[in-house]
């Protein structure tokens, strides 16, 4: 089969391959994928900013149909529609693992870094990483599955935002959007900042329920507006050292700081600013089994939107366009069809 595979460590190194169509071993299942999603950390790896270990196929939002199970599974469900969870290895047995935060896990191994993903016709992955998809949430959306589950877990798990909370969040890429989202189900306002590159996201932010939007160029004028008022939470998820800076300048005193975006590089930390407004700071790192849950159940009932996020469909081998044009935000999200 054809896969988009990450074939050696360094930038670039990056290539469709025909490889052997995987095989379930016990306790796994066989996923015949029909949607993959490009994510941010895609591209860090390509950049090789992400720890992966090469050769390994790229891609882990995606949803698809069961196709084949391995030994020791009780009832095979072949053609149940499904996303998966992307921890394919956890030890199972550190303090982590034992309280539910196996995203911590110093062995962690997950799809599309550390072992094969979703960017081809076939995906494995352990029966306990599924999750069944609503008949109301299609594959398109269920790909999108893992950043909501991303965000559920940063949002309710980690800043717990509450009813009436006044939330900003920097960055209006897929991550950005969700939060938002996430935000308004919570009962919060939310206002999401942006570049001038970001208009056409801003307006899907916008669109999906944000409270305000506004342009970096704008941020002045809202640091002024907000300098007695300020925010309670902070959402940074464009992972540049300009987000952490307006992020700090506009959380009021004892609010609660939340970086999910990725830099990829050393970024300067005003860490006296931090100090004197005494700032909770957190960090908030992909996804725990409850945030998958809560991700279900959330587009299940249509509280949170993701389908409206997807602007482009590619077939895979088309990958370089798509990864240039998600590069330079010329589009939301991009979804990736494999190809025989």
């Amino acid at each position: 089969m054809k896969a988009l595979v990450k074939t050696t460590k360094g930038v670039g190194n990056v290539e469709i391959k025909n490889v052997p169509e995987p095989i379930p071993g016990p306790g796994q299942v066989k996923i015949l994928v029909k949607a993959a999603g490009i994510c941010g950390t895609d591209l860090h790896i390509y950049n090789d900013e992400y720890p992966s270990i090469p050769p390994v196929i790229l891609g882990h939002e995606i949803a698809g149909e069961i196709v084949e199970c391995g030994k020791g599974i009780r009832a095979c469900e072949i053609g149940r529609r499904v996303t998966a969870r992307t921890f394919m290895v956890t030890c199972g047995r550190c303090r982590y693992c034992n309280t539910g935060k196996d995203n911590l896990c110093p062995e962690r191994l997950s799809i599309g870094s550390g072992v094969n993903g979703g960017f081809a016709k076939y995906l494995i992955v352990p029966e306990k990483n599924i999750f069944y998809l609503p008949q109301n949430v299609s594959y398109t959306a269920g790909a999108l599955t893992e950043p909501l589950a991303c965000c559920v877990h940063a949002v309710l798990e980690v800043a717990h935002v509450s009813v009436g909370e006044r939330v900003l969040i920097i960055g209006p890429g897929p991550i950005g959007i969700l939060c938002s989202q996430l935000v308004k189900a919570s009962g919060g306002y939310v206002v999401v900042i942006g570049t001038a590159s970001d208009k056409q996201r801003l307006q899907l932010a916008k669109d999906l329920g944000a409270d305000e939007v506004i342009t970096t160029p704008q941020a002045n004028s809202l640091i002024e507006r907000e300098k007695n008022l300020a925010f309670d939470v902070v959402f940074e998820c464009s992972g540049t050292e300009e987000g952490l800076n307006i992020g700090l300048k506009l959380l009021r005193k004892g609010g609660k700081y939340t970086q999910i975006g990725l830099s990829g590089k050393l970024i300067k930390f005003p860490i006296d600013q931090a100090v004197y407004k005494e700032v909770k700071f957190f960090g908030s790192f992909s996804h725990t089994w409850s945030a998958w849950d809560t991700a279900i159940r959330l587009l299940s009932r249509g509280l949170v939107q993701t389908e409206p996020l997807v602007t482009d469909k590619l077939p895979l081998s088309r990958w370089k366009e798509a990864f240039k044009k998600f590069k330079e935000k010329r589009c939301v999200k991009i979804i990736l069809t494999p190809e025989d």
